[in-house]
């Protein structure tokens, strides 16, 4: 009973994250699949997976519908004296040449996809975002090279709605609407980017700057984590992307070159007892 119990509240909680749309921007408890996109790149991705769910359920049930006519058609009491052939020269063209076709057909939509998220030569504006143990950069050379820190918020310090894990002192703010490229380099080890409804994963290598570009459709928050392993903090270094309209922007932007004025604004660093309390 006890564990039926559980089970009809797992339930009863996906059903509310569903009606909600609670996985839109975040990880949640019972959800599966991707997050819902937010830039054309994540819809262009979602788009590219579903294909291939079809094709691979395709092939899985002529395979499984295979197997189980070899089984019941060539069964021992029905072959009493099974056949002694070992080739047929067309079976083994056909099961040559069909999966090469499927891997083609496959391949045109994949490369286009590759091509499609490389980079974009006509973004509008650019930022930089810079990976350390354990937090991350950011910088807007375009806004007079906007640059501050963004840590995660220690759970002793979270307020009433904030995200345990996932919150930071300092999002990152992106004007809906609009290209922006996206150039990720690391200061110590090696980091990544990962933003899940974004449809960004870059890694941050020191001494090396990759690029990427992302436009976010609509406004809303999208947390996304480092997903490579990078010390003992790894675990605490979130990503907070705020996205806002353009004219909310421009104001951010003024207030941002007061409250930076500075340049960096690291805070002490958060011990690891503190962090995972």
């Amino acid at each position: 009973m006890m564990l039926r119990g559980k089970w009809i509240a797992a339930a009863a909680a996906f059903g509310a994250m569903a009606a909600s749309g609670a996985w839109a921007t975040e990880p949640a408890p019972w959800a599966f699949g991707f997050q819902t996109a937010a830039t054309p790149v994540k819809a262009a991705m979602s788009s590219f997976h579903g294909m291939l769910l079809v094709v691979i359920t395709l092939i899985t049930i002529f395979v499984l519908g295979l197997l189980a006519w070899v089984v019941i058609r060539f069964r021992a009491d029905r072959n009493p004296n099974p056949s002694k052939t070992t080739h047929n020269t067309l079976i083994e063209v056909v099961w040559t040449v069909v999966p090469v076709l499927i891997l083609v057909i496959i391949a045109i939509p994949s490369f286009r996809l590759l091509y499609f998220l490389d980079r974009n030569p006509d973004a509008e504006m650019t930022i930089k975002v810079v990976g350390h143990q354990w937090y991350w950069q950011y910088e807007y050379p375009d806004q007079d090279g906007i640059k501050f820190d963004s840590y995660m918020i220690p759970v002793a310090d979270l307020k009433p709605g904030q995200k345990r894990l996932l919150e930071v002192d300092n999002r990152l703010v992106l004007p809906v609407g609009t290209t922006i490229r996206v150039l990720v380099t690391g200061n110590d080890v090696m980091h990544s980017w990962f933003v899940p409804s974004l449809g960004v994963q870059n890694y941050a290598f020191p001494g090396r700057t990759n690029e990427t570009w992302i436009k976010l459709e609509r406004e809303g928050v999208y947390y996304g984590q480092c997903n490579q392993i990078c010390g003992v903090n790894h675990g605490f270094m979130p990503i907070a992307v705020e996205g806002v309209s353009k004219e909310a922007f421009q104001r951010w932007v003024g207030e941002a070159k007061k409250k930076f004025a500075g340049g960096e604004t690291a805070p002490e660093p958060v011990r690891l007892a503190r962090i995972a309390d």
